[in-house]
């Protein structure tokens, strides 16, 4: 856990919408409460995008939202607003952020599993690949190397055809969702002076480089997450 001086008595966790429950808990001893974001359904194009799922944090705990503890219901779906697309484009551009962004998806499980479900096979673009097929293409470091912004994802979301342009269009929205993720954190951190809690050590690592690039201070805490 980080420590400071004075630590504010709430915070928002990330990247996603739903934690562990012995994450919330551990937030809840920490914290005199904890806010989370809805589903973030990114909208790349006019014509493509991401699905929104409608599950809350509080589904599962309706006392907690009552007493003021689970905070919920910040949007953060559709098209990026251009300072978030703006600040994805600075995160795909630095080569330091890119690099932690792949080792994490070669090494981390959890990482793994938060961006793509290769327990089974997957349509890549309009070919069905075996799980740890699709894997061993998407670790390749030639998509580490490749340039992306938002605007060339969109592109690619347009013409995932060969396959190889497929696999680009899922490495790239992979980086775009990780980004915009951390982006959504640090603006709804300094409008509702939050802490930035999270029990990603992948996640946390990448949002410290950004802060470090950008000049950003902000107050963070990681959950060690052991045996769950």
């Amino acid at each position: 856990m980080s420590t400071h001086a004075s630590v504010p008595a709430e915070a928002l966790y990330y990247p996603f919408h739903l934690c562990h429950q012995r994450t919330l808990d551990a937030l809840l001893r920490r914290f005199h409460a904890v806010h989370f974001r809805d589903y973030m359904a990114l909208q790349l194009t006019p014509f493509s995008g991401t699905t929104a799922y409608q599950d809350r944090m509080g589904d599962q705990f309706p006392e907690l939202v009552s007493a003021g503890r689970l905070i919920q219901g910040y949007a953060v779906s559709g098209p990026l607003p251009d300072d978030i697309a703006e600040a994805v484009n600075r995160d795909l551009a630095d080569p330091a952020w890119r690099c932690r962004f792949h080792e994490a998806l070669r090494v981390d499980r959890r990482f793994q599993r938060g961006l793509f479900d290769l327990s089974h096979a997957v349509n890549i673009g309009t070919t069905l690949v075996p799980g740890p097929a699709a894997l061993l293409a998407l670790l390749n470091s030639t998509h580490q190397d490749r340039p992306y912004t938002v605007e060339t994802v969109g592109r690619l979301s347009l013409r995932r055809t060969p396959l190889s342009e497929a696999y680009a269009f899922e490495y790239g929205l992979a980086l775009v969702k990780t980004s915009a993720a951390l982006a959504y954190t640090l603006r709804l951190c300094a409008a509702h002076q939050l802490v930035a809690a999270t029990d990603s050590p992948a996640h946390d690592e990448l949002l410290t480089r950004t802060c470090a690039r950008e000049h950003i201070a902000l107050r963070k805490d990681l959950v060690d997450r052991q045996g769950y």
